[in-house]
């Protein structure tokens, strides 16, 4: 329900699910249950299986998902609470829901707004805690939304080999 809710707001293109890190963390069991289909056509243990990966990577998107749009509300009204900017500094930041990391001239793209409008808007979300340049450079310029990063990359860690 929720993916098609991102779906039908413009967040997401098409529902997804990341099975891959389920089978990975699963490894041995994934291996085991292929090379019982291979060798004496267990289909049904491999279903099911397989089937709790989907059933666990759905529910770990849906709480992404929910986690996502309660940290998007919590940041609008951060920024409808400062004075400064709030029209202009809110395009900005549902320009980087869109794209997490974002540089001041493709934010203008999307938003229509002029670099510099867009650049003291990335300076008003610096200072709310909400983006953050990540370069370090005085030009080229790349800012994060570093809450939503990091809520997209949980569960992702790399596994031990």
């Amino acid at each position: 329900m929720i993916t098609l809710l991102l779906c039908a707001e413009g967040a997401l293109r098409e529902p997804l699910l990341y099975l891959s890190l389920f089978f990975k963390q699963h490894r041995d069991e994934y291996y085991g249950l292929l090379q019982q289909v291979r060798i004496e056509g267990k289909w049904e243990e491999w279903l099911r299986f397989f089937l709790r990966g989907v059933l666990e990577t759905a529910d770990q998107a849906v709480d992404t998902a929910r986690r996502s749009i309660a940290l998007f509300e919590e940041h609008r009204r951060k920024v409808q609470a400062h004075r400064r900017t709030v029209g202009s500094a809110l395009r900005v930041h549902d320009a980087l829901k869109g794209r997490p990391v974002l540089s001041a001239l493709d934010a203008a793209a999307v938003t229509g707004l002029s670099e510099p409008t867009v650049r003291n808007c990335f300076a008003l979300l610096e200072e709310l805690g909400i983006a953050r340049e990540a370069t370090g450079r005085g030009r080229d310029r790349l800012w994060l939304y570093v809450a939503y990063v990091e809520l997209l990359g949980e569960r992702t860690d790399p596994l031990p080999p």
